[in-house]
């Protein structure tokens, strides 16, 4: 018989014509086999009269147009097996009740059952295998699939091969319901690909019921040994995918009521606060994307199973049954399926930098809100730190702990949710992945556009994660882009001339060109900081810069001066306290336990505004992406550094000024022994006063038992004051520059020669500049705090030149008073003292560190030990 369409006749109707009535109960469910199989022809002329024996579902309505119009769907082979309400129909088949099958002969027995067994498979209900009667399709989830029971007055060794087939209908249903289920668009592209790839394992199980039904309708022979001998390999595939679809529907929800969940997560919002939230511009989907991107946001209870997760639990199902070759087969194709969208994205990423994740479940993470200009600003290199991350919050430094951002784990199974949770055999590659990627998205934010590569051939397109080639090509990629990025900051961007400018300006490898403006700006640098001038500043440093002809001398218009909010030894002191810079906390109790007055003391010198020679520092300018490497937290480092040597260099410019001042007549004339007699120098100093140290002439002048003059004395004592100084300021300078910078510089520039990696590039300079710091004891409070008190010493003893040449003249001219000559011999026992309590601190601090933890610092306690022996 052919297809025919129905359509509206003007005239009588032709036998071959049904109602559409007819056609409406027709298309219902035709039964497609009879209890007493009849024959093809049988059929088609019950159809053509119009009549319908044994029909399923004889009292349901179609409103869908299409199967009322079309013949060919009526004969189809599976068009019975069509049910209305998804995988399962209700409890009522058009019987009331069913004949009990005692006293019927096995061999129908066999035929009623098959035909019942062929609905079963397609998970519809039958007249003799019902629904188990817990079932409940609103409470049950259909994930579990649906079970079936078979009549009790069956032939029990039928009813054993029944019970053999009965799971398939189980698996079917509850596959089916997972593949509607994660097929929505918030499941993510993982789910979708496996999706598909499980449909299409079904459609092979749905062609074998259609040769099954056919058989069944043509062959008298076909029985239910018959139906076992073809199905029994299936059972064994679709319980393997089915036990995979209720791992991944329960994952996310132990209980199990994944449909439950996901259907009343709506209905609890309030609609008011709803509408309120939209009117604030705080909305459902923005206040979760901002809570996400904050880490507020970070349970995994709301987080579905999608992305690396799916992948991984897959994985971990094909290693379990490693052993079994079908398990092998099925769940390798379905890996290798659900992980083409993975690869695809992947790939993108290490090919061109760019994230393509619109359901977040690729391991790479962007923070679009952290751009580039953020390291105009930035202290602590968040752009390059936390624009893209791996979303299980790995570093290469290996940081463990819960960080800000990254969900929970799940309850069950221990794994991270969603993206977060990276495929195992991606574990390995992570870093790679993420570096690739970011040094490609570095060169594009240059405005080099990176194109994906075209020689990639037809098998590299279709590259998968079981795959050895993938990470070939992986690994492939990430050299690439390493070598792309790397060559532009060494080459392109002149990144080591860079750095060596850098140690020109901040570590005084030739420092002519600050003595020369030390000089040029010596009236500015003696005012308050708030009282200079920065542009006066600015204009000095660079008549002084461009004074110099020399090739070493480029990059000289990004040096700029900046003046620091505090003094550059309390900076650090607080930078230790709180543990930064790499700072050791040894002597840290003792700097923080003073006592009360010492407290005191420093809150007053806090107020007192501070010079402009003590917050002097540069500042260096450089544009993206050497930025990246010069950035503000190296920076930090260089002026550290810089600052420390000025400090230096400026208290040993005004000690040599002094040794200047004391080279005039008042300090060179000799005083005659006729002066001691005289009444006026006869005055004791009080006892009260700081004693003087027993290596030194005692400071009482008696005139009758001196055979020198007083003034001799104190004169000699300034000398040799002002030289101990000023051999101490500069051991420690030459110390720092010629055994702790040029050392360090010359082991990172051979570094930087077999340098092969961008990251690695980045922590040898910030090595480099810690080891300096390090070296320098500016990480140390203990070495800080006296060395602190030391430099402050001679800088105070400088400031003493004028009024101590005054003194001097008063005392040749034979005009200076008793009271005179005891604040002249006060002031020097003062300071004598000072230096040398504090000396031997430090002394003993250097050697402390030098003999435990800093080896670096032995040269250093071998020069010191010059200065102090200048005692004896």
């Amino acid at each position: 018989m052919d297809p025919y369409t129905p359509r509206t006749q003007t005239g009588r109707k032709k036998n071959i014509t049904l109602s559409q009535k007819e056609y409406s109960k027709i298309t219902g469910t035709i039964a497609s086999v009879r209890r007493h199989r009849l024959q093809q022809d049988g059929i088609n002329e019950e159809l053509s009269n119009g009549r319908v024996h044994s029909s399923r579902h004889s009292g349901r309505d179609w409103d869908e147009p299409s199967f009322i119009a079309e013949t060919s769907f009526v004969k189809a082979p599976l068009n019975s097996r069509v049910s209305l309400g998804g995988n399962a129909i209700g409890n009522t088949k058009g019987k009331a009740k069913q004949e009990s099958l005692d006293h019927v002969p096995l061999d129908i027995q066999e035929a009623m059952i098959l035909e019942d067994l062929l609905y079963v498979l397609m998970g519809i209900e039958g007249e003799y295998i019902r629904f188990h009667q817990d079932y409940s399709p609103d409470e049950d989830d259909p994930i579990q699939g649906v079970r079936f029971v078979v009549e009790s007055s069956l032939d029990p060794s039928i009813r054993n091969l029944v019970e053999r087939l009965l799971p398939l209908g189980t698996y079917y249903t509850g596959i089916s319901a997972f593949i509607e289920h994660r097929s929505h668009l918030d499941y993510g592209l993982v789910n979708h690909a496996l999706c598909a790839a499980i449909r299409d394992m079904l459609k092979d199980y749905q062609t074998l019921l259609s040769q099954l039904e056919h058989s069944f309708n043509t062959s008298p022979q076909f029985s239910l040994q018959k139906l076992w001998f073809y199905v029994h390999p299936t059972v064994h595939t679709l319980s393997l995918i089915y036990q995979l679809t209720l791992e991944l529907g329960t994952a996310d929800d132990p209980s199990g009521d994944l449909s439950s969940s996901s259907s009343n997560s709506p209905s609890t919002s309030d609609a008011e606060e709803e509408a309120r939230n939209e009117a604030l511009g705080i909305g459902t989907a923005k206040l979760k994307s901002v809570l996400s991107e904050n880490g507020l946001g970070s349970s995994s209870a709301g987080i579905a199973v999608k992305g690396g997760e799916v992948l991984s639990i897959i994985y971990e199902r094909m290693q379990s049954m490693s052993g079994d070759p079908t398990a092998n087969m099925v769940y390798a194709t379905l890996l290798r399926e659900a992980g083409t969208p993975y690869v695809n994205m992947v790939k993108e990423w290490v090919m061109t930098g760019r994230l393509v994740d619109p359901y977040e479940e690729l391991m790479v993470k962007e923070s679009k809100f952290i751009n580039r200009g953020i390291l105009e600003m930035d202290y602590t290199d968040e752009y390059w730190e936390r624009r893209y991350t791996l979303r299980d919050g790995s570093t290469l430094s290996g940081s463990k702990g819960h960080k800000a951002g990254i969900p929970l784990p799940r309850s069950a199974g221990g794994r991270l949710p969603g993206g977060a949770c990276i495929p195992l055999l991606l574990e390995g590659w992570k870093h790679k992945i993420l570096l690739a990627g970011k040094y490609l998205n570095v060169i594009r934010e240059c405005g080099i556009e990176i194109r994906r590569s075209q020689n990639l051939s037809e098998e590299d397109e279709k590259l998968s994660m079981n795959d050895e080639r993938f990470y070939t090509f992986l690994e492939e990629a990430y050299t690439h882009a390493n070598q792309t990025l790397l060559q532009l900051l060494l080459k392109d961007q002149d990144l080591i001339p860079r750095l060596r400018s850098l140690k020109r300006y901040f570590f005084l490898s030739q420092s002519f060109f600050l003595t020369h403006f030390l000089d040029l700006s010596a009236n500015e640098l003696r005012k308050s900081t708030r009282s200079a001038s920065l542009v006066k500043l600015q204009s000095l440093l660079e008549l002084t810069l461009n004074t110099e002809e020399r090739e070493d001398t480029m990059f000289r218009e990004d040096v700029k001066v900046v003046m620091a909010g505090s003094g550059l030894y309390d900076w650090l002191m607080k930078i230790i306290s709180t543990g930064g810079l790499g700072s050791e906390r040894v002597g840290e109790g003792e700097v923080g336990n003073g006592n009360v007055n010492e407290e005191k003391k420093e809150q007053k010198d806090d107020k007192k505004p501070l010079l402009a020679s003590d917050t002097l520092a540069l500042d260096y300018h450089v544009k993206f992406p050497l930025s990246l490497v010069i950035s503000r937290k190296t920076i930090l480092r260089y002026q550290l550094i810089f600052r420390f040597l000025l400090h230096l260099k400026h208290v040993e410019q005004s000690l040599g000024a002094m040794w200047i001042e004391q080279k005039t007549t008042p300090w060179r004339q000799r005083v005659g022994h006729h002066n001691s007699s005289t009444p006026k120098a006869t005055s004791r100093p009080s006892s009260r006063l700081s004693p003087s140290p027993s290596s030194y002439p005692s400071p009482t002048v008696e005139p009758s038992s001196s055979s020198e003059p007083e003034f001799e004395k104190w004169r000699l004592r300034v000398f040799l004051l002002r030289a101990r100084m000023l051999s101490f300021i500069q051991q420690i300078l030459s110390f720092a520059t010629f055994e702790v910078l040029e050392p360090n510089w010359r082991a990172l520039e051979v570094k930087l020669d077999k340098v092969r990696t961008v990251d690695d590039l980045l922590r040898d300079h910030l090595d480099f500049l810690d080891t300096c710091l390090k070296e320098c004891m500016l990480t140390s409070a203990k070495l800080l705090k006296a060395y602190n008190k030391l430099i402050v010493t001679c800088a105070t003893f400088a400031l003493y030149a004028a009024p101590y040449t005054k003194s001097a003249n008063q005392a040749i001219s034979e005009t200076e008073t008793a009271e005179g000559q005891r604040r002249r011999w006060e002031y020097q026992l003062k300071f004598e003292k000072n230096f040398d309590h504090w000396f031997k601190v430090f002394l003993d601090c250097v050697q402390f560190y030098a003999s435990s933890e800093n080896g670096s610092l032995l040269p250093l306690v071998v020069r010191l030990s010059s200065i102090s022996r200048r005692n004896t």
